[in-house]
């Protein structure tokens, strides 16, 4: 298993030379085959600009949704290029296909993505500047080296600023980035260190960063409204009298189409002011074809899984051995049916975005964590050129997978091309929670089975899910080599689905955040069948080599995060009151290995408190920036809990229950407990933390109350449950 992105196309630089004696770096990829081809069939990736006064401006090109990535990709290049961090401003660059390439945020990819090309940008315009010193001195480039801003001759001790290089470094030969010689991690001083992200002044202090924040001359503000079950149709509404409300200027319906993911029907209400718009929403009134979804809901999805459960699955995803010999021959049985609700993103700024149709040619400003997609999308319903489309990306309140999804952009810019003048489109909190692309609900029906020895050897999960035939919905698949896959010698994942009109998508670690609380509980559940310690349990599974074959999970590197979060927590080294009760979960995803234990209490009543939670993540070998790194993980660990204690989405009658976060609640400040996070560094290349840190928190919570309680958690939310205990 390898950690290193594949890159499929080469990369290298173009240097040139900009007024008052500057220097412009382009770090650019080339297409297979065009070695030969003119300067337009590349596409340029980074620019770095430095200027003699010693100023250093990066361009950060991906989407900044709160992971931290318009601080993280410039550190590298600074530090490569060996500038002082303090001279170095960030500038946010507009979608540009025909600039940039990979401009998207989602998977916690960007880490591993750019970890190489990044850095050799920044390493290749450092050797040019230690070239034009040499020409300089008429020394070998051999006989220099540099310091944060300036290339030193160690022989006769001359040094000469990169403020003064630059003219002649934009007339050096262009190296090949590929061919740079890159630091040594001794030799970093900025990679690895605790840095602020550069937009915090900004935020602490209200300047204006978000879509949310965006303002254009002679804007106005739009509200679309959908019908309250998924896909239903506008048949009709009483747009006349929206249009007599105070300051509205436009109200008309859109026909739209069946995609969720694209322009569905609705109504637009645009007006002079965002509070004008809402208050004329108030007297809408839309006569809605709410069409088949309106018979769905949770409560028959949970029935349907009921019956789907304990019958023959309707397709096998993933079989070795010989499962129902070895539950014949085994010591010890469990069975156990585990559930998971819909879940909202929930992110604190409202989908939006800003759209000025004019002259044939569309501008946008907002947030989207795949522009490409989004500007395809765009071009595709308004049938326009894609090339006739700017999108200038804004900093984003959150994303968490809700912005891979670019319906409100494709609303914002049909409102726009409708009314001819700029248009905000912002979204209420409850349209947000209604018309989300929701983490699917899932339903496992588990068997498990250990022999005299206390082994794992055999497990089968028939998974419930949605979708149709042998397509899921969209984030609703279980991967076949889900852990425990690999370990256990006998071993069938099964699944079958039921039909959803309800979106679905990807949510902060999709996938893992459902199937970490059921492999790692029922693991529990085995380990006390077997009567062995949990952790021990799991480092004993990981480390027996009678598995089948290939193995998803690196099992050294996750034996190395569970013997270091049983370190920190002092796992099994105390004794705990009744009442109180330690679990643990481990889990791997999006490259990431993460161990965490949570110790929690729960009073004889039933009020659960959550007293700390430890964190051990391996995400290979260099913490990029470390106080990012550590609050990405405390981050997750507390999404997690959240997603644990009290959130949910329940479908009635083709439409979300929850509407704000009354109902559907964040953690509050005095549920927050203490995070403590420390990393295990392995001989990998460096990998990403957006995810990883979410799923094992979950597991690790119902476990604790287990051990508090000895009530076993098959379903989330925990709020749903009675923990009282005598």
């Amino acid at each position: 298993m390898s950690d290193s992105p594949t890159l499929s196309r080469r990369h290298f630089l173009k240097v040139t030379a900009i007024a008052g004696g500057g220097l412009l770096i382009a770090a650019r990829l080339e297409l297979p085959g065009s070695a030969d081809a003119a300067p337009a069939a590349f596409q340029p990736n980074v620019f770095v600009r430095m200027t003699p006064d010693g100023r250093v401006t990066i361009v950060a090109k991906n989407p900044e949704i709160g992971q931290g990535v318009r601080t993280m990709l410039p550190m590298l290049i600074a530090d490569e290029l060996d500038v002082e961090w303090s001279a170095v401003t960030v500038e946010q660059a507009s979608f540009d296909p025909t600039k940039f390439s990979n401009q998207f945020a989602g998977g916690s990819r960007a880490t591993p993505t750019e970890w190489l090309p990044t850095r050799r940008v920044g390493a290749a315009g450092r050797a040019m500047l230690v070239a034009a010193a040499a020409k300089t001195w008429a020394v070998p480039a051999s006989e220099c080296e540099t310091a944060p801003g300036l290339v030193r001759h160690r022989g006769s001790r001359r040094s000469l600023p990169y403020g003064r290089l630059l003219a002649t470094a934009a007339t050096m030969p262009v190296p090949d980035p590929g061919q740079v010689t890159l630091k040594e991690p001794g030799q970093f001083h900025i990679i690895g260190t605790r840095v602020k992200d550069v937009d915090l002044q900004a935020i602490v202090t209200g300047r204006p960063l978000y879509g949310i924040d965006v303002t254009r001359p002679g804007m106005l503000y739009a509200s679309f409204v959908k019908c309250p079950v998924f896909g239903g149709r506008v048949v009709s509404a009483n747009l006349d009298e929206v249009r007599a409300r105070p300051g509205i200027r436009h109200a008309f319906a859109v026909e739209g189409g069946p995609a969720l993911a694209g322009l569905l029907p609705g109504v637009a209400v645009v007006g002079d002011s965002w509070w004008q718009v809402q208050k004329a929403r108030e007297v809408l009134r839309v006569n809605w074809d709410e069409g088949d979804t309106a018979s769905q809901g949770s409560e028959g999805f949970a029935k349907r899984a009921a019956e789907l459960g304990p019958q023959p699955p309707q397709r096998t995803l993933r079989l070795n051995g010989d499962p129902a010999t070895a539950f014949g021959r085994a010591a010890k049985v469990v069975t156990a049916d585990y559930s998971y609700p819909f879940l909202a993103h929930a992110q604190l700024e409202p989908v939006n975005f800003t759209a000025h149709f004019h002259d044939g040619a569309l501008e946008m400003w907002g947030l989207t964590q795949t522009p490409e997609s989004g500007r395809g999308l765009v071009a595709d319903t308004l049938g326009m050129p894609p090339e006739r489309i700017t999108i200038h990306l804004t900093r984003a309140g959150g994303g968490f997978g809700r912005r891979l999804r670019n319906d409100y952009l494709v609303e914002a810019a049909w409102i726009a091309r409708e009314v001819g003048v700029p248009v905000k489109l912002l979204w209420t909190r409850e349209d947000d929670m209604a018309h989300d692309f929701y983490r699917p609900a899932g339903f496992h029906f588990l068997k498990g089975a250990v022999d005299a020895g206390g082994k794992v050897v055999a497990w089968r999960n028939h998974f419930v899910s949605f979708g149709e035939g042998e397509h899921f919905a969209p984030s609703a698949s279980l991967p076949a080599d889900e852990f425990p896959a690999g370990y256990v010698p006998n071993l069938a994942i099964e699944s079958s689905v039921m039909p959803l009109g309800v979106p679905t998508g990807a949510l902060r670690a999709p996938g893992s955040n459902g199937f970490a609380f059921v492999c790692q509980s029922f693991l529990d559940e085995l380990a006390l069948a077997a009567g062995r310690d949990p952790l021990q349990f799991r480092l004993d599974l990981l480390a027996d080599a009678a598995g089948a074959e290939p193995r998803y999970v690196d099992p050294k590197r996750a034996i190395g995060v569970l013997e270091r979060v049983r370190e920190i927590s002092g796992w099994g080294r105390h004794s705990l009151p009744r009442g109180t009760g330690m679990g643990v979960g481990f889990h791997y995803c999006h490259r990431g290995y993460v161990a965490e234990v949570v110790r929690a209490t729960v009073s004889r009543a039933g009020r659960l408190g959550v007293d700390k939670v430890w964190v051990a993540a391996d995400i290979g070998s260099t913490i990029i920036n470390l106080s990012r790194a550590e609050q990405e993980a405390q981050g997750g660990a507390l999404d997690g809990l959240a997603q644990a204690l009290g959130q949910e989405i329940t479908i009635e009658r083709g439409r979300a229950v929850q509407s704000n976060y009354d109902t559907f609640r964040l953690l509050r400040l005095p549920q927050v407990p203490p995070v403590e996070v420390q990393f295990v560094r392995s001989d990998h290349s460096p990998t990403g933390l957006g995810e990883p840190p979410l799923p094992p928190v979950i597991p690790a919570l119902v476990n604790a109350i287990f051990a508090a309680t000895g009530k076993r958690l098959r379903s989330l939310p925990v709020s749903r449950h009675d923990l009282s205990w005598s």
